[in-house]
């Protein structure tokens, strides 16, 4: 990452989860100045603070606060040079039953972190988001594209310095309440595999992968883009297949789709395909508000076509166990 992130000022927002936790982890190679750690989970926070207590935390500041509260997100704000906003409610199932508190944490604090960070003049915020908010079928989908919506608009506030930004990731192997720990879980329980539908395909993304997407962005924003990273697809029951390989043997129960599940995954729509370019790594979504800058889009080409995860193909076991050795699983 070259030097870009030495000796800023970062805050992290949702720091105790899964992708802020390595977001931290990764950072503190580049030698930032500080690292705030925004979190509402107070036993997170804790181990957080356990984790770093023998190693670098001088460089690390814990805050206890929530997104869903202007005041605080102001404060904790002031002389920050870029926000990576990772806090969000993702779970598919919780979030069809708790629609409003879906809304108040994913839109209304994502919202919050805008106007904060506006209003504290931060340099940057790039925004974690999810191949659900591709056309959303759920109520998790439709707060982070409405998330995605705000963050883009941000860019067009007025007179503002601020660059916002998002980035879109599939299903990240092995963070907490994906399939993958809940498959091991279920096997080395003794318990049959509950799948849903045995054609159901998933976007997968290594956390590795995922963290250097967020930091390539970090780098790369000028405002209003989304990235998203090539992604292989993977067969559900293929992958419930090798994880009783590697685990033990146990039974497969079909229990039907969840409410708000799709059977597959896209990272794009039509009407953003009209505006996105690629090179064999990436795509880049430039935002319909702004004008296009078509000679910085030259080094990549347009996306002609963009398949859902049905529509590719899948992972064969071998490249299946690959990615999960990969992942370290």
């Amino acid at each position: 990452m070259d030097d870009y992130y030495k000796g800023k000022v970062i805050l992290i927002t949702g720091a105790a989860g899964s992708i802020g936790s390595s977001l931290i982890d990764e950072l503190l190679k580049y030698e930032p100045a500080v690292i705030r750690c925004f979190e509402n989970n107070e036993n997170g926070l804790f181990q957080l603070r356990e984790k770093y207590s023998n190693g670098n935390i001088e460089k690390i500041r814990f805050l206890m606060g929530d997104i869903r509260d202007l005041g605080r997100m102001e404060y904790a704000f002031r002389g920050v040079d870029i926000v990576f906003h990772t806090a969000s409610y993702k779970h598919v199932l919780e979030c069809e039953y708790n629609p409003l508190d879906a809304i108040n944490t994913n839109i209304i604090g994502t919202a919050n972190v805008i106007q904060a960070a506006i209003s504290q003049n931060v340099k940057k915020v790039i925004f974690t988001s999810s191949d659900k908010a591709a056309n959303p079928s759920n109520t998790m989908g439709t707060t982070k594209l409405m998330a995605e919506k705000l963050m883009i608009a941000a860019n067009d506030y007025g007179a503002r310095s601020t660059v916002f930004a998002c980035c879109r990731f599939g299903n990240v192997i092995g963070t907490s309440g994906s399939v993958i720990p809940l498959f091991k879980k279920q096997i080395l329980e003794g318990k049959k595999i509950t799948i849903t539908d045995p054609k159901m395909t998933r976007f997968m993304i290594t956390q590795d992968s995922a963290i250097n997407l967020v930091l390539k962005t970090g780098i790369m924003a000028e405002g209003g883009e989304i990235y998203i990273f090539k992604m292989p697809s993977v067969n559900i029951n293929d992958l419930s297949e090798i994880l009783i390989e590697i685990y033990g043997q146990t039974e497969k129960e079909i229990i039907g789709k969840k409410p708000g599940e799709k059977m597959y995954e896209e990272i794009m729509t039509e009407e953003e395909m009209s505006r996105a370019y690629e090179n064999d790594e990436m795509y880049i979504i430039y935002p319909y508000l702004h004008t296009l800058n078509y000679k910085k889009m030259s080094i990549y080409k347009k996306v002609e076509e963009i398949k859902n995860s049905s529509e590719m193909e899948f992972l064969g076991r071998d490249e299946i166990k690959s990615l999960l050795n990969e992942a370290g699983i």
